[in-house]
């Protein structure tokens, strides 16, 4: 019955994950709840999004709707912000990191009610000062705390007039990036309980092609409110938990 449980357990969280970020909200709550011990439910998490992150940019990448010309630079830069982000997390505090996780998240949600981005746009994506800068400075914010990383790279790429389900495509590259590294160190670390994490990355398998199929159905209009939604609901999540 546990590995049924995190099947859908990842299912629900990848879908929700595809369609607005914020898949975290349901899959450490949900997985620390039915008893799974916090290394190993972070550690399975990382396979799952790496894996599910994957099979999300593949089925955009084959349906045509990206290409390698405009996400070739999305790696190194995303990379490159998570391990920036890492070193700068050993020399700070959990208060710090936290305080500095709400403040962003706040500063994303003021964000989104002045950015005239509504995910109707046509334009290609380019490895411009604002494009780089804002995604390697998403990355450090990854590498440094990390919930709501995939919903402040949507609302990203929407304020770039970036269409909605191409720019699910580039933000699963990007997850992908700073997963994979991270799914290797819980790997070699040894504390990966295997049968836990193929449950729930067979979950979030199914999960992202539910989510897939979702966003393309999606009118561009409804995307920032769901967006606004996800981003508060982080907020009051990180605060409800470590300064209440």
């Amino acid at each position: 019955m546990e590995y049924i449980g995190l099947f859908f357990i990842g299912l629900v969280a990848v879908t929700i994950g595809t369609l607005a970020g914020g898949g975290g909200l349901i899959t450490l709550p949900a997985m620390l709840l039915i008893g799974i011990p916090v290394h190993a439910a972070v550690g399975a998490s990382k396979i799952s999004n790496t894996v599910s992150s994957l099979s999300t940019f593949l089925t955009i990448l084959l349906r045509k709707k990206i290409s390698f010309r405009e996400l070739y630079w999305i790696m190194p830069v995303s990379v490159s912000g998570g391990l920036a982000g890492g070193f700068i997390a050993n020399g700070l505090s959990e208060g710090t990191m936290l305080t500095v996780a709400s403040v962003l998240l706040v500063a994303a949600f003021i964000f989104s009610f002045f950015s005239k981005g509504d995910f109707s746009g046509d334009a290609k994506l380019t490895p411009s000062k604002t494009a780089v800068s804002s995604l390697f400075g998403v990355g450090v914010y990854d590498g440094l705390f990390g919930p709501g990383q995939a919903t402040i790279l949507l609302q990203l790429f929407g304020h770039l007039n970036i269409s909605y389900i191409r720019a699910i495509g580039f933000v699963r590259v990007a997850t992908f990036s700073s997963a994979f590294g991270a799914a290797i160190g819980y790997i070699t670390s040894g504390h990966i309980i295997w049968p836990v994490a193929i449950a729930l990355m067979l979950g979030s398998l199914t999960g992202a092609r539910v989510g897939v199929h979702i966003a393309e159905k999606i009118n561009p209009r409804f995307v920032k409110p769901i967006l606004r939604l996800v981003t508060l609901l982080l907020i009051v999540e990180i605060v409800a938990e470590n300064f209440l």
